[in-house]
């Protein structure tokens, strides 16, 4: 079975004028294809795996053969996460979060400001190319960092939110104004993806 990427659930030009047209064909059509291409070529070998969901080989490293352990960590890492950051994003969304996020944000948090707050800076912190998550740990919301394409559910986390702070998700747009995409990004976040990622 071949790997994919998803097709993005919105037009390439939906999350204008926060992440531009152009940025999105690059990103979705040439680095998220190349991350399912070169996952595809590392399972050639392993019929077994390739039937497999790619989030169970990543949520059980150890499991994976390791002449190919670190292409499915890192290409299987970067098709997943992908398939994951369109989702969490959408058009005409953004803004404060209502349901159970809302609620949880508020216990864990402390409140949406301090959330963003503190998402912000994890996402502005990381040092190279690399991933900053809202997951559930334990029943409990938290903030983590991933370097390159490493995923949470490789330390048994369960992904909410992410923003992809590698170079191509925003460069075409912000150049090296990272901190300026990290704040348009809380213009697009699709709330209502990430409550039913809560559930």
């Amino acid at each position: 079975m071949k790997h994919q990427p998803e097709p993005l659930p919105y037009a390439y030009n939906a999350l204008e004028p926060f992440i531009d047209e152009a940025t999105m064909i690059v990103h979705h059509n040439k680095h998220h294809q190349t991350y399912a291409d070169k996952f595809n070529a590392a399972l050639e070998r392993y019929p077994e795996l390739q039937v497999k969901k790619p989030e169970e080989l990543l949520k059980d490293l150890s499991k994976v053969p390791e002449d190919i352990r670190t292409a499915v960590r890192n290409h299987g890492g970067g098709y997943i996460n992908h398939n994951f950051f369109w989702k969490i994003m959408a058009p005409k969304s953004g803004g404060k979060p209502s349901g159970e996020i809302a609620l949880a944000i508020d216990k864990d948090f402390g409140g949406f400001d301090k959330f963003k707050e503190q998402l912000s800076a994890a996402a502005l912190g990381i040092f190279g190319s690399g991933w900053a998550w809202l997951v559930l740990n334990n029943g409990k919301l938290e903030i983590m960092t991933t370097a390159n394409q490493d995923s949470p559910l490789s330390v048994g986390k369960t992904p909410l939110l992410t923003i992809d702070v590698w170079e191509h998700a925003y460069y075409l747009k912000y150049q090296n104004k990272r901190v300026d995409f990290i704040a348009a990004f809380f213009n697009v976040i699709n709330w209502e993806q990430v409550n039913r990622n809560l559930k």
